[in-house]
């Protein structure tokens, strides 16, 4: 799987993930259970991963979606 976003706004990652899962990519939230470790100050970004045969697909559908910004530049 490939990085498509790191950010740590719990928003911006649920928002993804609805996006990714309508479109029916399969995707991976990583590092969601780190908050436990570093005392929920959410200082460690989470990481949405994709299978690396719908990167592109996913990008365009965050860019269509309005928050290309969020994406991880490869």
């Amino acid at each position: 799987m490939i990085e498509l976003v790191r950010t740590n706004d719990p928003v911006v990652i649920s928002f993804i993930e609805a996006l990714l899962r309508d479109a029916g990519i399969i995707f991976f939230v990583a590092d969601q259970n780190m908050s436990m470790t570093e005392g929920s100050l959410g200082i460690l970004q989470r990481r949405v991963m994709v299978e690396e045969d719908r990167l592109d697909e996913a990008r365009t559908l965050l860019a269509e979606a309005g928050v290309a910004d969020e994406i991880r530049d490869a």
